[in-house]
């Protein structure tokens, strides 16, 4: 997990071309080839079973939610950061994860900007999985998102950043696809209302299902206690 390999150019005959959703939100469609999503789809599996496997995180108000996940280099659990989970560490970022995270922005926003992830949250959909709109405001930084979708498509819905309700846009994100959102759109809500099952393509590894990677740079340093 060395080199990445990207696409960014639309795909089939009836190619999807990027588009900036928002100020400060682009989709890349088919950023990642079919053979570094099956890698990277690899990955995945062997950190849902490590040291802090997948589970189902509970919200304050004791709903669950309908994703399994599991956390890199920082822990979330619903609303603030820790370096373990049930007094386990978690899994360190890669640097691979981290190198990727930097080309996304990139290839989003232009030579020159800046991003260091240090934390990954990676949710794993069944096709009846959805995520309720909600903003990204647990870390200590306006720093970028970065997101990345593997398997079955969905319905991501992208909306504005004063509440859950219209205007929002929703766009189908497929396996392979970056969505980048930082800037003005760094607080926007946004959710998937709807996974497609069996549309996710058998050579990446996954038969039904959808993963979703999200980079995020905590602002937090090494030492730092958790968020509140």
């Amino acid at each position: 997990m060395t080199d990445a390999h990207f696409g960014g150019s639309g795909d089939g005959l009836f190619a999807r071309e990027r588009a900036t959703v928002a100020p400060g939100a682009v989709h890349i469609p088919v950023w990642l080839t079919p053979e570094y999503q099956k890698s990277i789809v690899e990955e995945c599996d062997r950190w849902a079973s490590g040291p802090v496997p997948a589970r189902t995180p509970t919200l304050p108000g004791g709903r669950r939610m309908s994703v399994r996940q599991v956390c890199l280099g920082w822990h979330w659990a619903p609303y603030r950061y820790t370096r373990t989970a049930g007094g386990v560490p978690v899994l360190p970022l890669p640097r691979w994860l981290t190198e990727l995270g930097r080309a996304a922005v990139v290839d989003a926003f232009g030579v020159g900007t800046r991003f260091e992830a240090d934390a990954a949250l990676v949710n794993f959909y069944d096709g009846g999985a959805t995520m309720g709109m909600h903003q990204d405001k647990d870390e200590h930084t306006d720093a970028p998102v970065v997101s990345l979708s593997l398997g079955d498509a969905c319905r991501f819905r992208f909306g504005n950043t004063v509440d859950r309700g219209r205007p929002y846009r929703d766009i189908e994100l497929r396996s392979g696809d970056l969505f980048v959102f930082g800037g003005p759109s760094r607080l926007a809500y946004h959710g998937v209302p709807k996974v497609h099952p069996d549309t996710a393509d058998p050579a990446i590894g996954i038969r039904t299902g959808r993963i979703n990677i999200t980079l995020r740079s905590t602002g937090l340093s090494s030492s730092a206690t958790p968020t509140t």
